[in-house]
């Protein structure tokens, strides 16, 4: 007969057994069960993505914190964003040139920093207002992303990454499931069902010209398939660029630009 446990032995046991669960059920994404009270179901992590990013898609709108952190320094949003039958944004942004206000309805985007003239350009055309990006150039999406459903590049890594669950952790007082994913950058902006070809040429073509192969995502997910924060990391020739964006009040409408006034 094998020895007794001593105390101090037990305590380690239930605390292993007590991990072994949180990890089983985070990958479960924390209440995904078999009907009857049976043990967790645990699902792919592309099958988790693809329906946190139907979720957030369903929602119509959220609030938003995006904070971008790289060689060029550090720049910020907060705001509420919306898409589908209404396509609109109100976001205060803040970068090397001030504080400005980022409004977007339809296809039109209005930037006005404090005390300065409105800059106007359509969807298409929406990094022109990025001041790093002087006149029409691309400049990494970070304007355009912001006015976007965030959903979207949990679907696109989730059709086209490589998807590692990293288990279970706490964000905004819940228990997440992380998940990182890694895709090729032409694997990735095929995956975008919504981007035309000419848009991803133009896409494509400054991520070479930053020699960016890779993109990386990270995802933290909260039970009920609710994308709380993605991350994503842009490894290039001139450093590495993270951006990282809160999601949370699904669902909340944004003021559009006509009475905002």
């Amino acid at each position: 007969m094998p020895p007794a446990l001593r105390p101090a032995a037990w305590g380690a046991a239930l605390l292993l057994l007590a991990g072994c669960l949180t990890a089983c059920s985070l990958l479960a994404v924390s209440g995904d069960r078999t009907p009857a009270g049976a043990a967790a179901t645990v699902r792919p992590p592309k099958q988790v993505l693809l329906s946190a990013a139907q979720a957030l898609d369903d929602s119509g709108g959220a609030r938003v914190q995006a904070v971008e952190e790289g060689p060029a320094g550090r720049r910020t949003a907060t705001g509420t964003v919306t898409w589908g039958a209404r396509d609109t944004a109100d976001l205060t942004v803040t970068d090397e040139q001030g504080t400005a206000r980022l409004r977007a309805q339809d296809g039109s985007l209005e930037l006005a920093y404090d005390g300065g003239p409105v800059k106007r350009a359509d969807r298409a055309a929406a990094e022109s207002l990025d001041p790093r990006a002087p006149g029409a150039a691309f400049a990494g999406g970070w304007i355009g992303g912001l006015v976007a459903n965030p959903g979207g590049p949990a679907h696109s890594m989730a059709m086209a990454g490589k998807l590692t669950p990293l288990g279970a952790e706490q964000l905004a007082g819940t228990t997440v499931a992380h998940y990182r994913g890694s895709a090729p950058v032409a694997d990735f902006l095929a995956a975008d069902e919504g981007l035309a070809p000419e848009r991803r040429a133009v896409l494509a073509g400054w991520y070479q010209q930053q020699g960016v192969a890779a993109i990386g995502y990270d995802f933290w997910v909260a039970p009920g398939d609710r994308l709380l924060r993605l991350r994503a990391t842009v490894q290039g020739s001139a450093g590495t660029v993270v951006t990282t964006t809160d999601v949370s009040d699904p669902g909340t409408p944004a003021e559009s630009p006509a009475a905002a006034g």
